[in-house]
């Protein structure tokens, strides 16, 4: 198996749509089918080829440095990169981590479980040639709000807008991203949001794409926490297939 570059797992969200589960407990240590969350996402990387995964934290991170240590018992080496007290955004935290990723890196979410072929995409973003890469999935309104409109022919993100999608818009930011150390440079360094910087990526023709084919879970709401409780009850993390891989 192809070792992946380093991960970088942004988990210093406050999880404010959770409420009181989280008053006390940071959202990637809740408890989801029988185990932190967040193990349950790292055995799923390390089951891709993760070695190293660095995790920016921020709302009650010495909690969660406590929890996972140094990733030893999950076959990892763990870093932190700690964010605060005044929260710097999504591209803030990343950017606080650069000394630990290097000069690509992998990028997800705390709360997300993507069931995705993670070497096809660390491949894709290989042969493209670009700064950085996200990972899309065909939403059509499904999930969410679709934000993306991808190339004719699904190599490249057109156009990225959380803000204000169009109609034409029929897939979503599936949540893992490839960039390079460069990339966070697209939107200016006073950018906080890595949405933002996609944005720019894709708007200037430097945002490579890459089209999931499972849907994501994740645990941002109560509803989704226990939608993602069932599934994992029922699936074990294991490696998962994708599309061919470029040539």
């Amino acid at each position: 198996m192809t070792p992946l570059l380093p991960v970088c797992i942004l988990a210093g969200g406050l999880g404010t749509r959770l409420g009181q589960v989280v008053a006390d407990t940071p959202k990637p240590l809740l408890e989801v089918a029988g185990a932190p969350f967040l193990r349950h996402q790292l055995r799923l990387l390390k089951a891709h080829g993760a070695r190293r995964v660095v995790l920016c934290v921020g709302y009650l991170g010495e909690r969660i440095e406590a929890a996972l240590g140094d990733g030893a018992d999950e076959g990892l080496e763990l870093g932190y990169a700690y964010d605060g007290p005044d929260l710097r955004g999504t591209a803030g935290a990343i950017r606080g981590a650069l000394d630990q990723l290097g000069d690509a890196f992998l990028v997800l979410y705390g709360d997300t479980y993507l069931r995705i072929d993670y070497t096809a995409v660390q491949a894709t973003f290989v042969a493209s040639g670009l700064p950085a890469l996200m990972t899309v999935l065909r939403n059509e309104g499904r999930w969410d709000v679709s934000n993306v409109l991808l190339s004719d022919d699904g190599t490249r993100i057109e156009a990225y807008d959380k803000r204000v999608p169009t109609p034409a818009m029929k897939w979503i930011d599936y949540g893992l991203g490839v960039l390079s150390a460069e990339a966070l440079d697209a939107a200016g360094p006073d950018e906080p949001d890595l949405a933002g910087a996609y944005h720019e990526l894709a708007r200037t023709g430097r945002l490579a794409a890459y089209e999931a084919t499972e849907r994501f879970y994740e645990i941002g709401t109560p509803e989704a926490l226990a939608e993602t409780d069932a599934f994992l009850r029922a699936t074990p993390a294991r490696p998962t297939p994708g599309r061919a891989q470029p040539g």
